[in-house]
């Protein structure tokens, strides 16, 4: 059975564009079966500070280099170019290593 994911979502502001995202997220978690621990929404600032505690942070594309070194450390880092695009968020999850490895199941 897989591991329940924690996923950290954030925006400049962390208010409403993040919590869209959030529910974006979910939406493609449950329908690609992934279950999730814990998913917090928040601004840029807090994500930076403790996206190493999350599995995988979902950040504005254009944001992505500010977490190159949480990334290094052990965390799934998906930049996003539509922030509320359900299609991109799904294809990118599904893109990363982790999912490949944790949720993806030949045969």
């Amino acid at each position: 059975m897989p591991r329940s994911l924690k996923i950290i979502v954030a925006c400049a502001n962390g208010a409403g564009t993040s919590l869209m995202m959030k529910m974006s997220v979910e939406a493609v978690a449950r329908e690609l079966g992934i279950p999730i621990e814990k998913i917090h929404h928040c601004a840029m600032a807090e994500g930076r500070s403790s996206a190493s505690q999350y599995d995988i942070a979902f950040v504005p594309q254009n944001f992505i280099n500010m977490f190159r070194d949480i990334q290094e450390k052990g965390t799934t880092v998906i930049g996003l170019r539509n922030v509320l695009s359900a299609v991109e968020i799904k294809e990118k999850l599904k893109a990363t290593e982790l999912y490949q490895s944790e949720f993806v199941h030949s045969g």
